[in-house]
């Protein structure tokens, strides 16, 4: 008889919350690395040479380049790290995968940030950061890790086969007969 506290694997209920508390805790961690170099980039080329005085799609601009930058480094940490176990063979395929979900997450934080600056007219400095590396993170960080965890590193897309944990008292039955 299947144990009903035991779920895909064979891990308890406990042990797959705290895997993905671990997962969770990982993935902010890398994304807070990522965030640091999106807010960086975004902010120097906003005063520089991207400045909306010099370019009417500064912001915008801007923000692709910060968050291609910040991408590259969370494909690195989030591969290797957060997702590490679940990474595939097939490592070419994974990185597209990687690069459709960030470009999605992107999207969101490119959204946020166009409908503040050119749809609601709020075009400081501050309103941009709000509304593209606040707000647009927030919406898209979500978007990003249920894609990344369920799609692209999901664990029955390695490539290899999956180990199940056998259920103590299974092994007790068998080995009694």
């Amino acid at each position: 008889m299947a144990d009903p506290t035991r779920g895909p694997g064979g891990a308890t209920t406990g042990e797959q919350v705290g895997r993905l508390v671990r997962q969770l805790f990982a993935f902010a961690l890398v994304g807070g690395v990522g965030f640091v170099l999106d807010l960086a980039v975004f902010n120097a080329l906003r005063l520089t040479l991207l400045a909306p005085e010099m370019h009417g799609q500064g912001p915008i601009l801007a923000k692709t380049i910060s968050t291609a930058v910040a991408i590259a480094a969370n494909w690195v940490g989030n591969r290797y790290w957060t997702f590490g176990p679940h990474r595939r063979a097939d490592s070419g395929r994974e990185g597209i995968e990687f690069l459709a979900v960030s470009l999605l997450g992107m999207g969101v934080g490119l959204g946020c940030l166009w409908i503040s600056h050119y749809a609601l007219g709020y075009t400081s400095l501050l309103a941009d950061n709000i509304s593209g590396n606040v707000i647009g993170l927030i919406l898209g960080s979500v978007v990003r890790f249920s894609l990344y965890r369920y799609w692209v590193y999901h664990p029955e897309r390695t490539g290899r086969p999956r180990r199940r944990r056998v259920p103590a008292t299974a092994v007790t039955e068998s080995s009694g007969s």
